[in-house]
């Protein structure tokens, strides 16, 4: 029989994995293809986490990946009338800010509010 971890390690578990998530979105941000690695364990391990305060972190790296993504996309269509380009750029600026709020938030113990955007 298969012994559950304590609230305490669970937790902490939960916590290098979001740390993890997080610096591999970071490096996406320079490299691009760490993020598909992010949003891969965000998925596989967002059951494990389950009831933890982390687990408003992996909502909030999975909804930062997917708007980003898509505004990504958006700006890319737009690119030919011009406005794609500062598009693009605020897109950028707002997941690393995402990045940012949310990591500090899970440094300081905290969880994120997942339903907002900003």
């Amino acid at each position: 029989m298969e012994q559950m971890p304590s609230d305490d390690i669970r937790t902490e578990q939960a916590r290098k994995l979001a740390t993890i998530c997080y610096a591999l979105y970071a490096i996406s941000c320079i490299i691009g293809i760490t993020a598909i690695a992010a949003i891969i364990i965000n998925y596989l391990k967002r059951d494990e986490v389950a009831g933890t305060w982390v687990a408003s972190h992996f909502e909030w790296q999975i909804k930062t990946f997917w708007y980003t993504l898509v505004g990504a996309f958006v700006s890319w269509l737009l690119m030919f009338i011009l406005i794609g380009f500062p598009m693009l750029l605020a897109v950028g600026v707002w997941a690393i800010y995402r990045i940012v709020k949310g990591w500090l938030a899970l440094n300081d113990g905290k969880a994120v509010d997942a339903s907002k955007l900003v």
